[in-house]
């Protein structure tokens, strides 16, 4: 097997057949830098959002799973460590955006919208206060750079762009209608949970048969803003179930973005840890 990723995060393994094993480690990454302390259970919670995710949507779109079950994959994987964090997946060639659903009025949107700016090339007549919802959520792609930071982009620049590396399939359009369905389910799905997703990241690749295939993680705390529906309110900046409370830890002692970190102490890893342990709960109504 070769290791073909690192990430902050995940480790991609290539059997070469097709299909890949993604692990979920419990690293966290805050402010770029990797943290020398584990959260408990992390990857096993993201883990489980994905495939509880891959699961609901699948009568929207295909995805990349084949198996969470450690018995199909290679006997290397068979282990007590890989349990609850593995899955076998199948190999996409990947479209080079993350695509960004927006459904509230948020973050560096909320900032253009101040000023009023165009956002990404839409524009909003209505009056909007911070983190209120949109009338319609809205896509805004990113290109996925190598190195550095991802580029925002218009929808249109991504829909013109993969028309001429795909010319004919309207491929766009697909991913822009297809991601906008996923987020609309599972919005719903959350909000009667207790949870509202502000905003979220999708990626998407192509299969053998160049079909769309969902991808890569979804809808976990990771790569969405989840709000606790209890304490939302309009004209705030409502808290988040993600790495807010570390983040929020690390800037309150002049250590964001400090490579030097060595240690994060215990109870700010339990309470993190219980934050993702919460979202997993109410989400898919059961705990790891």
């Amino acid at each position: 097997m070769k290791k073909i990723i690192s990430g902050k995060v995940r480790e991609v393994y290539d059997l070469e057949d097709g299909r890949m094993v993604i692990v979920t480690t419990d690293r966290i990454s805050a402010f770029d830098v990797i943290l020398p302390t584990m959260i408990t259970d992390k990857g096993k919670v993201l883990n489980a959002l994905s495939n509880f995710w891959f699961e609901l949507t699948k009568d929207i779109t295909k995805n990349h799973m084949i198996s969470s079950d450690l018995k199909d994959m290679p006997a290397e994987f068979q282990k007590p460590e890989y349990e609850g964090r593995t899955i076998l997946v199948k190999k996409l060639k990947m479209i080079p955006y993350e695509v960004i659903v927006r459904g509230y009025m948020f973050g560096s949107m909320y900032e253009a919208y101040k000023k009023g700016e165009p956002f990404l090339g839409h524009s909003f007549t209505k009056k909007y206060e911070q983190a209120e919802k949109l009338d319609e959520p809205i896509v805004t792609p990113s290109t996925k750079a190598a190195e550095g930071h991802d580029i925002n982009v218009t929808i249109d620049y991504m829909k013109e762009d993969l028309e001429k590396l795909y010319p004919g399939k309207n491929l766009g359009s697909k991913i822009e209608e297809t991601a906008l369905a996923i987020y609309k389910k599972c919005y719903e799905h959350a909000a009667k949970n207790g949870i509202i997703i502000a905003d979220t990241k999708f990626e998407f690749g192509l299969d053998e048969n160049g079909d769309l295939v969902l991808g890569d993680e979804v809808l976990t705390p990771d790569s969405s803003r989840f709000w606790n529906a209890a304490e939302y309110k309009v004209g705030t900046s409502p808290a988040s179930y993600d790495k807010q409370f570390i983040r929020d830890w690390l800037k309150e002692h002049n250590l964001a973005g400090d490579p030097s970190i060595k240690e994060v102490p215990a109870d700010v890893v339990a309470k993190t840890s219980e934050l993702y342990h919460e979202c997993v709960r109410k989400i898919t109504g059961k705990d790891l």
